[in-house]
């Protein structure tokens, strides 16, 4: 493994020589950028912009373009002149928790190698210490032309430094959730914790890039002149869709489990959005109820019709109560014929008040549909039945 950066980490009045090396690397495909009509490689040239020749690298050099627009040149002489006490040295500034650094701060790993055999011994104490308290180290370092902070831990029996971004690097998280309140009841936590319980743990060796074995693979295809691999279809996307969270959750336990989700009851599928319907549009009519007789008569408002019915309704009812009362004080039998005929009255006006309240039900659901002359017919109706009690009563 080859060396980066040569220094020494500064461990109070210790000094461990070390060696830099990166701790990562990137196996991602990478592609050049070719001409599509000739393959051509496409390559990128320094140009000087004001004497429109290429440059040598041994002629560039650094400059600050400031707000203006002007550039300011820095030589390699004016950063070397800078107090820079970390320029060759690891120097650690305190000993905290794992927990206390923020994993977004996490940037670039390198592991340290003791440089020589005389620094094993300092390497392996301050390893063996980072250990027994169980703590990292935070330090600064300079690398690359700035300083940079770092925290040193141990990975197996190796001192691991990772650089960290500093703190007003991270960018606040402010604005970046919901901004509409959201409540999760008990029952979607419980089946949250249940398919974490279920999925368990993974051996992160376990895991592989699909994708860049995929690219591999199609692009083993086209050296051997068989054409491109066939893709496997895609999954579709679900975006746009209203999710039921509880059967998704359900379902994503049962397929934990190895379990065949449960598709009878509906569930884990996505929840059906009915539309409103438009307050404009046409309804159905409903099923009237059977109308009463058409009666030929003159045309008066539906509005009078309705009134005077209800006129007579409340009369009817006042008559049925009276009627009732002055029936229970007197003993069947042993009244006049007077109070016989005010049982009469009464059987009589119970009747005539539910033949009144038909014809008014049928009044209201009709009036929309008929004429002027089916009111005419309706007060008719009303007045025939207000006149039958006092035929009756005289005779």
């Amino acid at each position: 493994m080859r060396s980066i950066w040569n220094g020494a980490v500064s461990f109070g009045m210790v000094n461990i020589p070390i060696k830099l090396m990166n701790a990562t690397e990137n196996h991602a495909v990478s592609f050049r950028q070719i001409h599509t009509e000739d393959g051509g490689r496409i390559r990128y040239r320094k140009v000087c912009e004001l004497e429109d020749h290429e440059v040598p690298t041994s002629e560039i050099g650094k400059g600050y373009e400031d707000a203006d627009g002007s550039v300011v040149p820095i030589t390699d002489d004016d950063l070397a002149a800078l107090p820079l006490p970390t320029a060759k040295t690891i120097e650690i500034v305190a000993f905290v928790p794992a927990g206390s650094v923020d994993p977004l701060q996490m940037d670039t790993s390198y592991y340290l190698s003791a440089n020589g055999v005389p620094a094993a011994k300092p390497y392996t104490l301050l390893r063996e210490a980072l250990k027994r308290s169980e703590k990292v180290a935070v330090a600064r370092f300079a690398l690359r032309g700035r300083e940079r902070l770092g925290m040193l831990r141990v990975v197996d029996d190796v001192i691991a430094l990772h650089g960290l971004l500093w703190p007003d690097e991270i960018r606040p998280a402010d604005s970046v959730g919901p901004e509409t309140g959201v409540k999760v009841r008990d029952a979607e936590l419980d089946l949250a914790d249940a398919l974490m319980d279920t999925l368990g743990e993974v051996d992160l060796d376990s895991l592989h890039d699909d994708y860049r074995a995929a690219v591999e693979e199609m692009i083993a295809a086209k050296v051997e002149g068989g054409g491109t691999a066939a893709p496997e279809p895609a999954a579709e996307e679900g975006g746009g869709k209203v999710i039921d969270l509880m059967a998704a959750l359900e379902n994503s336990v049962r397929a934990a489990r190895g379990e065949k989700p449960d598709a009878g009851s509906g569930r884990g599928r996505d929840a059906e959005v009915t539309p409103l319907r438009s307050r404009t549009a046409k309804t159905p009519a409903r099923k009237s109820a059977p109308t009463a007789p058409k009666q030929v008569g003159g045309k008066k408002s539906t509005a009078k019709t309705a009134k005077t019915t209800g006129t007579a309704t409340k009369s009817t009812s006042a008559a049925t109560k009276r009627s009732r009362a002055k029936g229970t004080a007197e003993k069947p039998g042993a009244g006049s014929s007077a109070a016989g005929t005010t049982a009469k009255k009464s059987a009589k006006s119970a009747k005539s008040a539910k033949t009144t309240k038909s014809a008014k039900t049928a009044s209201k659901k009709t009036a929309a549909k008929e004429s002027g002359a089916k009111g005419a017919a309706t007060k008719k109706a009303a007045t025939a039945k207000k006149a039958t009690p006092r035929k009756k009563a005289s005779a």
